[in-house]
């Protein structure tokens, strides 16, 4: 079995598909089979990496408490021990959080960033309800499967709970096989307590697609919008109907995402084709108000570059 380190933590992960690398970061308590709908549909483009997070599945844990700049290193090792030097990234919950930290703290090593249901974090971000934030505290001392299924109202969709109930139970199955214990659930709970990113979010320069789900009871959708408003030229896709787990509500999502990727790999023209800390750079320069530089990308982009793409859902083009 394949295995990251990154000092005495071992990382387990898995491979599959061929192309440009595609790493997936999973959210809280979820092992890598939480991809499951997912990695078969990248992986007939890309070569799909997943792993475990510290202290989830087959990885090792830690006595320290966790921190999402730690899971995003992790995250790093995971790209080392694959022989990536590159690769688009997508994570989802607090997958997205360690997503966002890993564009910020090594901007060179992503392609393409997409974040799902998930949040800045910070004074600006709109918590959620009461019940939903009460129940995770509340599910670290609960038995795994009993956790799993009384999180379904917090996770999933209206119509999936009412007409699709299979779809969870199949979802359940997967995850049941290796629950997080206590202490590496608690540990990720706290991490994604304290995160914030809210005020870097503009350093971000990777191609980002914000996707979020518009009956999200965990996460509300002023989250994504929050993240596409702060990342310039990101793109936002909210799915009606859709709850904090929208790959299993949404069997289209998967597909958009993988589009969006492919539209991203290997671009070379305008902005987009410079090394990610110039392009960095340059943005930090624009958004000074005693540098008022017009957009780069514009002003090297030749006539036959294609259009931007258009706004999928409610303004999904974002630009500052």
């Amino acid at each position: 079995m394949p295995f990251a380190e990154t000092g005495p933590v071992k990382l387990y992960y898995e491979s599959r598909g061929r192309g440009p690398a595609v790493l997936l970061v999973m959210g809280l308590g979820m092992t890598l089979s939480g991809w499951w709908r997912t990695v078969p549909v990248l992986a007939r483009s890309f070569r799909v990496l997943s792993f475990d997070n510290r202290g989830i599945g087959r990885s090792d844990g830690s006595a320290l408490p966790y921190s999402v700049a730690a899971m995003a290193d992790d995250a790093i090792a995971v790209l080392d021990a694959a022989g990536e030097q590159r690769a688009h990234v997508y994570g989802i919950s607090l997958g997205g959080m360690v997503a966002q930290e890993l564009a910020l703290r090594h901007p060179d090593r992503v392609r393409a960033l997409v974040l799902g249901a998930t949040t800045p974090g910070g004074s600006p971000a709109v918590l959620a309800g009461v019940p939903a934030l009460g129940f995770f505290w509340r599910a670290v001392a609960m038995e795994p499967e009993e956790a799993l299924w009384a999180a379904v109202p917090y996770t999933y969709g209206e119509t999936t709970r009412r007409r699709h109930a299979q779809r969870i139970a199949e979802d359940i199955a997967h995850r049941v096989r290796l629950p997080p214990g206590p202490s590496a659930y608690g540990h990720q709970v706290a991490a994604a307590a304290i995160h914030s990113t809210f005020d870097r979010l503009g350093e971000i320069a990777a191609p980002t697609l914000v996707v979020h789900g518009e009956e999200d009871a965990i996460v509300p959708p002023q989250h994504a919008r929050l993240l596409a408003e702060a990342i310039q030229g990101a793109e936002l896709r909210l799915w009606p109907g859709a709850g904090h787990l929208y790959v299993t509500d949404e069997p289209h999502a998967d597909r958009e995402i993988a589009r969006f990727l492919r539209r991203h790999t290997g671009e070379r023209s305008g902005m987009r084709g410079l090394p990610a800390q110039i392009r960095a750079a340059a943005a930090a320069l624009a958004r000074r108000p005693r540098f008022p530089l017009a957009r780069y990308d514009r002003l090297t982009a030749s006539p036959a570059d294609p259009p931007a793409p258009r706004a999928t859902a409610e303004g999904a083009k974002h630009e500052r």
